[in-house]
């Protein structure tokens, strides 16, 4: 099926919304829900689909021209294909990196329109910066390196014209600028006080990798970054004053991550003892997923 659906396709337009929705989540499933030998062949075929590549390239650009919906929770037929995109190419990204697919068709996106995307996000639904960022999560991994995609913008080659104060970490930090990495960990920090469960999965994870990212490039910044004071009063925000407010999984996230990077600044002893004290009076057993995987992580960490 993946042939004729694949081909189906690459013969539309960013318009016809209706037969591209259903077959994009169809390509988007065949990758997710099959055998890791399955999964290698899905791959190889939609990366040898140039059509299918250059249809995900127009839909992908379509994200910047698209105006802004009324009402922000308002997910519209276009939103939606949009979201199916995105989430196609990110795993499009991570599947062609695991089995090092050759690639008939590169995609060219410009980093400065992805990331102000999350940015300036003005009413865009959740769903869809969801999907963008995790777009972003999947370049970020792969340091932006992917033979799947070509990364422009102003911190490519025609940035080097322009010498800024912070020139040498924004060339450390290639393609991404110190200004664009505050300007996103700022914009991450407000999507988490919106405390939509799906918005903060993303918002926790995207935040992860970015650190990670940033401390395999420079640690000193990666440090400065995970250490600066406003994460502490966001984690006030999100705790809200809660019973087993400490047991939220983004919680418990985002306190591994400053334990991780040595924040004692953010998160002190104090609240690992109120963490440790609350994890040993739960019951374990009836904890969501989410939070048991989150916990297990924050216990390892310490």
């Amino acid at each position: 099926l993946l042939f004729p659906v694949s081909n189906l396709c690459g013969k539309c337009r960013p318009r016809d919304t209706d037969l591209l929705q259903p077959s994009l989540n169809f390509l988007y499933w065949s990758l997710h829900q099959t055998t890791p030998c399955s999964q290698q062949r899905a791959v190889a075929v939609l990366l040898s689909n140039v059509s299918l590549l250059e249809l995900l390239q127009k839909i992908l650009e379509c994200t910047w021209l698209r105006s802004s919906p009324s009402e922000p929770a308002y997910l519209s037929s276009e939103d939606a294909l949009l979201c199916s995109g995105w989430l196609l190419v990110a795993s499009l990204l991570l599947y062609q990196h695991r089995y090092n697919t050759e690639v008939h068709q590169t995609l060219s996106l410009d980093l400065t329109e992805v990331l102000n995307a999350v940015i300036f996000r003005k009413k865009k639904p959740i769903l869809l910066l969801v999907s963008i960022m995790q777009f972003l999560r999947a370049v970020l991994r792969q340091n932006f390196s992917s033979s799947l995609l070509v990364i422009v913008g102003q911190n490519t080659a025609q940035g080097a014209t322009q010498p800024q104060p912070s020139s040498l970490q924004d060339a450390a930090l290639h393609p991404l600028a110190m200004q664009q990495v505050f300007s996103l960990v700022v914009s991450l920090q407000n999507l988490l006080v919106h405390k939509d469960l799906l918005l903060s999965q993303a918002v926790v994870a995207c935040l992860e990798t970015l650190v990670e990212y940033l401390y395999v490039k420079n640690q000193d910044v990666a440090l400065h970054v995970a250490s600066q004071p406003w994460h502490r009063f966001l984690l006030f925000t999100l705790l809200n004053g809660g019973q087993k407010s400490l047991l939220q999984p983004e919680v418990l996230r985002l306190m591994t991550l400053f334990l991780r990077y040595q924040s004692s600044n953010i998160i002190s002893q104090k609240e690992i003892s109120q963490i440790l004290q609350e994890a040993a009076e739960a019951n374990l057993a009836e904890l969501p997923e989410a939070t048991s995987r989150a916990l297990h992580l924050f216990l390892c960490q310490v």
